[in-house]
């Protein structure tokens, strides 16, 4: 399966989710034991920005059972992600040491996400649950000690809360916003690129939302300070979780009020209009320069695309 056909217009990789979240066990822990034990229960097993993977013939299989984690390396600490047809799915991690182990092994691998994502190598249905997997094992990795008293805490309710010993303080993971933007100009789009792109990739112009800031006034804000182009009409169109480490890109569309690019040089290495012909030609990876847009898994891609298709903005 390619990448085109594994993420179709308006479904960007990270949004299928075939979980049910279950969010009621989380505060089972009886329940939760008992899922530990279950032979149907699986785990994906995440390290850093890669998925530890069975090898498998031809294929390989991200979703393991608890006791190939466990052999593998994986951390006793689970993570409940939540039910797929009555059985358990958990997150769990692994450390350096252990990593580095499986590096030399034949029956599995630690393959960056991103690449597998991009390649279609994963299932679509099974990326959002990797995605939580992934943020969920990064922000317990990070957030170990009480930042009210620096006690260490612990893990509670499935692994989405840790909770402080000592000052009784409760820690949550959170989920920083990004707004991503396509703006147009008649019948041009705003794109642009960093320097740690590919060769020759544009894309959808983002940036956080600030504290007490709108989606709307961040797209503004983001698309004037990255390019000089002030823009109206911000629209909504879709979200997509991004799990790295742990952000939701929320995909705008805007009209432009000035033509005029004015670069900052330390946000962006380039940005220019393209006409919805260069466009399409740029996602189809036929530009005659060379020049391509975002990659399919990436709602960028979908933001764009769907402008080009239908002739006008995405939120229409």
């Amino acid at each position: 399966m390619s990448a085109f056909d594994a993420f179709p217009l308006g479904q960007p990789a990270f949004v299928s989710n075939v979980l049910d979240r279950a969010a009621h066990l989380r505060m089972n822990d009886e329940k939760l034991m008992a899922l530990e034990s279950d032979p149907r229960s699986r785990a994906y097993v995440v390290y850093r920005d890669s998925l530890v993977v069975k090898k498998e013939a031809e294929r390989t299989r991200a979703l393991l059972t608890l006791d190939e984690a466990v052999k593998f390396g994986a951390n006793p600490g689970t993570i409940f992600l939540g039910l797929r047809d009555g059985a358990a799915v958990f997150g769990m991690g692994v450390s350096a040491a252990a990593a580095e182990k499986l590096v030399s092994r034949d029956d599995v691998a630690v393959n960056e996400l991103r690449g597998m994502a991009m390649q279609g190598a994963v299932p679509p249905g099974e990326l959002a649950a990797i995605a939580a997997a992934k943020s969920m094992v990064n922000w317990h990795q990070r957030h170990g000690f009480c930042a009210n008293c620096g006690t260490r805490t612990a893990m509670r309710e499935g692994g989405w809360k840790r909770e402080c010993p000592s000052c009784k303080a409760e820690h949550f993971p959170r989920t920083d916003p990004v707004v991503i933007s396509l703006v147009t100009l008649g019948d041009k789009c705003l794109l642009g690129r960093q320097k740690h792109f590919p060769p020759g990739m544009y894309s959808c112009l983002a940036g956080f939302v600030e504290a007490a800031e709108t989606i709307e006034d961040a797209v503004r804000r983001e698309i004037f300070e990255e390019s000089g182009i002030r823009c109206t009409e911000v629209q909504y169109y879709m979200t997509q979780p991004w799990p790295y480490p742990s952000s939701l890109m929320i995909g705008c569309t805007a009209r432009a009020l000035n033509e005029e690019v004015v670069v900052d040089r330390s946000e962006l290495e380039d940005a220019r209009w393209f006409d919805r012909e260069e466009a399409r030609l740029m996602l189809a990876r036929k530009h005659p320069d060379g020049l391509a847009g975002p990659h399919p898994f990436a709602i960028a891609h979908h933001l764009v695309g769907r402008w080009v298709h239908d002739g006008k903005p995405a939120s229409a």
